[in-house]
Formats: C-alpha cells, sequence, structure tokens
C-alpha cells in the first residue's frame, strides 16, 4: 500500500510540473503574434522573423545545453532523427506557415487552421497504438475545437483567400510534428535538444531562402508597438527570448511530461493566452462570446486529460 501511494504523489508531482510547463509555455508563446506584426508590417518576410527568432533561441539556450550535455557528443549522433524533424517541422514550417497564413487571413482563422493539428496527434496516437481512444477523449476534442472556434470566431469572414489556408494547413502539420516529436523519449537533457533543434530549423529557413524557396527580407526601420516607435530589434529580442527560447523549452518538458495528446489540448490555452495579451497590449477587450468560448475550451482540455488517464489504465 505504502508503494502505491508513493507512486501516486510521483504521478501527481509529475503531472504538476507536467501541467505547469505547459501553460506557461502557451503563455509564451501566445505573445508572438503580437510582437511579430509590427515587424512584419515594418517590411520583414515571413522567413526572415522566423529565422531571426529561432536562431537567437538556439544560441540563447546553446550554452545551457552544451553544459547539460556533459561531453556526451554521441548523444547528439543518435538522436538525429528527432532532432532534424523536430527543427524542421516543429520549429521551422510550423512558425513559417503560421505568419505566411496570416497574411492571407485574419489572424483568428490563421490560429484556428494552426491549431487543427491537435486533431492529426490524435489521429496519429490512435494509428500508433491501433485502437481509437476512449469516448471521453473524443469528447474532449469535440468540446475544445468547439471552444476554440466560439473564442476565434471565424464566422461570416469575406474575402477568404486560399493561400493563406494552405499556408495555415502546412502550420498544423507543423505543430501536430512539435507535439509528437516532443512526447518521444529522449536522453539528451531537454535545453541540449531544443538548442540543437532550432538550430537545425533556422539552417533550413536559410537554405530554403537561399535556394528561392521562401523570401528573406528584413529592414533596419523602426517599428510601430502599442504607440511607441521602437528600434526594430526591441520586438525580436522578446520574440526570442520569450515567445521562442522560454516557450519551447517550456514547451518540450510539457510534453515530455504530460505526453503529445494532452499536451496539444493544453497548448490550446494559447488562444486564451492570446486574448488577453490583446487586451493587455492593444486595449481589445474580449467579447462575451469569447469568455464563454473559453471555459467550453478549457472543459474539453481537462475530458482530454480525464480521457488519457482512463484510457491508460
Amino acid at each position: 500500500m505504502a508503494e502505491l501511494a508513493v507512486a501516486a504523489e510521483l504521478r501527481g508531482s509529475s503531472a504538476m510540473v507536467g501541467w505547469t510547463a505547459a501553460i506557461a509555455s502557451a503563455c509564451a508563446f501566445a505573445t508572438s503574434g503580437a510582437f511579430a506584426k509590427p515587424l512584419l508590417a515594418a517590411g520583414w518576410s515571413a522567413g526572415a522573423v522566423v529565422a531571426v527568432r529561432l536562431g537567437l533561441a538556439a544560441l540563447v539556450l546553446l550554452g545551457p545545453g552544451l553544459v547539460a550535455l556533459q561531453g556526451r557528443w554521441g548523444l547528439l549522433a543518435a538522436h538525429w532523427r528527432p532532432l532534424l524533424g523536430y527543427g524542421i517541422f516543429g520549429g521551422a514550417l510550423a512558425q513559417v506557415g503560421f505568419f505566411n497564413a496570416v497574411q492571407y487571413v485574419p489572424v483568428a482563422l490563421g490560429l484556428l487552421l494552426e491549431y487543427l493539428g491537435i486533431v492529426l496527434v490524435v489521429l496519429w496516437v490512435a494509428l500508433r497504438n491501433r485502437r481509437l481512444p476512449g469516448r471521453l477523449t473524443l469528447a474532449g476534442v469535440v468540446i475544445a475545437i468547439a471552444g476554440l472556434v466560439i473564442v476565434l470566431d471565424p464566422g461570416g469572414m469575406a474575402g477568404l483567400d486560399w493561400r493563406g489556408v494552405g499556408w495555415g494547413l502546412l502550420a498544423a502539420f507543423g505543430l501536430a510534428s512539435y507535439f509528437v516529436i516532443s512526447a518521444q523519449p529522449t536522453r539528451l537533457p531537454p535545453l541540449t535538444f531544443v538548442s540543437v533543434g532550432l538550430g537545425i530549423g533556422t539552417a533550413a529557413i536559410v537554405v530554403a531562402g537561399l535556394v528561392g524557396l521562401m523570401p528573406l527580407h528584413a529592414t533596419a526601420a523602426d517599428v510601430t508597438f502599442v504607440g511607441l516607435t521602437l528600434p526594430w530589434w526591441v520586438p525580436l529580442v522578446e520574440l526570442a527570448l520569450v515567445a521562442a527560447a522560454l516557450a519551447y523549452a517550456l514547451g518540450f518538458i510539457g510534453v515530455q511530461y504530460l505526453g503529445s495528446t494532452v499536451a496539444s489540448f493544453v497548448g490550446l490555452t494559447e488562444v486564451l493566452f492570446a486574448v488577453g495579451w490583446a487586451w493587455l497590449l492593444l486595449a481589445e477587450l474580449p467579447g462575451p462570446l469569447q469568455l464563454v468560448g473559453g471555459v467550453v475550451l478549457l472543459a474539453g482540455v481537462a475530458a482530454v486529460q480525464r480521457g488519457q488517464a482512463a484510457d491508460a489504465t
């Protein structure tokens, strides 16, 4: 009985660490739209914003990552496949896809398209386990997506540009890859995995730009943000340190503790945080419908978590 009690306590502690890291990661990721928008408006391309953002984040995390690695260089070679997938799909594709999408469709629709990736996560887990999720998990999926739709309110959006839809779906694939790859067991320290992965993602974007697959252009002009005129590097520092380095590091830890399915649905809270940041930074007050949608979304996330726990027993 004592051993069972200790095991239950450890599971509870792990879940708390996972939830804390995942929610903090979502909060950090949610700042990216507000801080990237002035750069895009000033003439930066989406690829350039993402390349600098991921590159700086990789450099910030590289020192602690190398210290944590403790000279075990063979681990990098042993994990080259997940590192490559994390960097190219979970880092570069997800971010470039989203920032390109919002140049053609409203931000709300871009977020909705990107977060269709959580459905891909559920489908992948079902195919891998050769077993459909339980009823509670499936109900949570439906409820969470319904809440997301209510929060974003994409209905009635005119002038739908299918280029934005295509980029949004690519972002969804990248997001799903991020959660699936992050959930894989690894002997690499989290900071090492994230720093090397983001470095690979940066290199992939630079190569794609050099061969002409995507535009890479930037400007040193000042940007306008929350009514202030700021140097171009100010939003980039936030995007690199908070919306990338901190967000990716905490997100990786969260997925390791919660698993890909639960973590991906906890990631939906990024939308709620984005609404909150818009309120604080842009004075865009959330309406009653958004508040109701937020409650529905959180109920769906809770149902998915309970359902996954029940499916595991």
